[in-house]
């Protein structure tokens, strides 16, 4: 019975915590995305390539991916909007070898704001900035002999805090760690995610008279 009475009370205090946390990383873009008019947002080179690894975190299997992505950096607004292609597989997180499984790839629709500047290494003008940002991702999964019991399909939506470097028209490198909400058709499951990730300017294509 003490277990049985327990297990709600504990589900609660889960479902309390994860409104809390949305509620502030809600409240934590909002101010990263007020950054707009910060000198950076003007001077960065519009069309960007972008790289990176992507993990889902936790016990047993997880999805581990290489990422490429193409990124566009508006003058107003967001820092950066971005599409990317992930492929991985599925790694056994408590075995030490030989865990790996099927294949996965995946589509994901990005936004970053402008980086809340903490530090800054150089110059006043040229120096490069060091802070922290935000970003949302919807991405669509589509797997192969998929071990997870979310099937071969599925979404995930992610609010994804960062530790960056780079601002302006200077390569930009993030740590990027969050939660992440998979859909399936049942109901949602939490994970996090980790990635490292790193995104280089594209050679300006001024035009000439």
């Amino acid at each position: 019975m003490g277990n049985t009475a327990a297990a709600p009370v504990r589900s609660m205090n889960v479902r309390r915590s994860m409104v809390s946390m949305f509620a502030l990383l809600g409240a934590l873009s909002t101010t990263l995305a007020a950054q707009s008019n910060a000198p950076q947002a003007n001077t960065a080179r519009p069309h960007a390539i972008g790289f990176g690894f992507v993990a889902t975190l936790g016990a047993n299997w997880q999805v581990e991916s290489g990422e490429l992505a193409y990124v566009w950096r508006p003058r107003r607004g967001f820092a950066a909007l971005g599409i990317a292609g992930r492929l991985g597989t599925f790694i056994n997180e408590s075995r030490m070898s030989g865990g790996s499984r099927g294949l996965v790839f995946a589509t994901t629709l990005s936004a970053r704001t402008q980086m809340k500047s903490v530090a800054q290494f150089g110059a006043d003008e040229d120096g490069t900035g060091v802070g922290f940002d935000l970003t949302f991702e919807l991405s669509g999964y589509t797997a192969a002999h998929s071990p997870m019991t979310l099937g071969s399909h599925w979404a995930a939506v992610s609010v994804l805090p960062a530790f960056s470097v780079g601002s302006g028209n200077a390569p930009h490198f993030a740590i990027v760690i969050g939660p992440t909400a998979f859909f399936s058709g049942g109901k949602p499951v939490m994970r996090g995610l980790l990635a490292f990730r790193g995104e280089a300017p594209l050679a300006r294509g001024d035009r000439h008279p």
